[in-house]
């Protein structure tokens, strides 16, 4: 009967919340001295025995019964209607069996019934319990010869269902905060995980996709042109290297990207595709979350020249407001998917600053176009 360890996915409350919740639960046992001393002051041993045990077992009972009711409301399992009915009904019984022993002040135990009622049932049928047994005492009185009137069995079921009633709420307020608070954990850590494979992509992307083309160029030049082979894999070296730095880096989260290194790395990729470039041979002055992302653009657009377009001509324009990668090829659009993952992570990018990305066909002309503008005013 009196298990409450429930097996969820969620964390259980901490041990202070445990230890409160038996608090919670034994406080009200106090009202119960009153029966307990009737029992005990009984002449006959049988029913001091009755009255006490009967006692004994309704005050674990009704205990067990809130232990059981909250862990359910802690894993967000909700209380089967049944079964608090069943509850319900237990505890009116073994108040009812000690009434030998306890005589008229087995209507103590009505207060417990009557706030279980409230923390096992929904509202309505929670009232209609209260209201039931806050009638009992009066109505008892009236039909049992020498059973007096107890005023203050109504005022205490009252007063028990009020108080219940907050500690259901409190307990439920507490339940959705710990849900949340698991909410808001689990949306960190998959907000990291996308942040880290976006950026692990747009990183080994590019430079895996440059390492490969001057791998292919030094491997047709390795006949023909040894000391140009040499230079291109010493190149293939590099950017490895680079490569791994700007993995290392990305895990301890200090790297960073620049419009100016970005347009350097630019100029040796498409120089290594065979793909003309007209790049701008200064930049201008920017705010720094500004500078990192037109380098990502520049990063991304020429990462899909080199990768999908089949272009032979590439060009960059970069003013104070807006960055563009243009080429005369077919764009990523020529390959599904090909360029999904980069593009996404840039409007992610972008969308931190407001930042609008166009993507598609040059209008006017064969060729792809990708453009981040950022917010007028900015």
């Amino acid at each position: 009967m009196c298990v409450v360890n429930l097996p969820s996915e969620r964390s259980q409350p901490r041990t202070h919340w445990r230890v409160t919740g038996w608090l919670l639960a034994a406080v009200w046992l106090f009202f119960l001295n009153i029966p307990l001393l009737t029992a005990l002051h009984q002449a006959e041993v049988w029913r001091r025995v009755l009255g006490a045990s009967t006692l004994v077992a309704f005050g674990v009972t009704y205990v067990c019964v809130f232990q059981w009711a909250r862990a359910r409301r802690q894993a967000h399992l909700g209380v089967p209607r049944g079964r608090a009915w069943a509850f319900l009904a237990l505890l009116l019984g073994l108040g009812l069996a000690g009434i030998p022993g306890t005589s008229g002040d087995w209507l103590t135990t009505l207060v417990f019934v009557a706030a279980a009622a409230v923390f096992l049932m929904p509202t309505r049928e929670a009232v209609v319990v209260v209201l039931l047994t806050a009638l009992t005492p009066p109505v008892t009185a009236a039909l049992v010869p020498g059973w007096e009137a107890e005023g203050t069995v109504v005022f205490a079921v009252l007063l028990a269902s009020f108080a219940m009633f907050g500690v259901t709420r409190l307990a439920q307020r507490n339940a959705e905060l710990q849900a949340a608070q698991q909410e808001i954990r689990r949306l960190a850590v998959a907000e990291e995980r996308a942040r880290t494979a976006r950026d692990l992509h747009d990183i080994l992307g590019h430079s895996l996709t440059v390492v490969a083309v001057k791998a292919e160029l030094a491997g047709r030049l390795l006949e023909l042109d040894p000391t140009r082979a040499a230079t291109e894999i010493a190149d293939v070296e590099r950017l490895a290297r680079q490569a791994l730095a700007d993995v290392r880096g990305t895990v301890g989260a200090y790297r960073g990207v620049s419009l100016a290194a970005e347009l350097a790395g630019a100029r040796s990729a498409l120089a290594a595709a065979g793909v003309a470039a007209e790049l701008p041979e200064t930049v201008p002055r920017l705010p720094a979350e500004a500078d990192e992302l037109f380098g990502w653009t520049v990063r991304e657009g020429v990462t899909n020249v080199v990768r999908h377009s089949g272009a032979r001509r590439c060009e960059i324009r970069v003013d104070g407001s807006a960055v563009e990668v243009r080429d005369d090829g077919r764009g990523p659009v020529g390959e599904p998917g090909a360029a999904g993952h980069g593009l996404v992570g840039l409007r992610e990018r972008a969308r931190r600053l407001d930042a609008t990305v166009t993507v598609g066909r040059r209008p006017g002309g064969r060729g792809f176009l990708l453009r981040v503008a950022l917010p007028a005013g900015s």
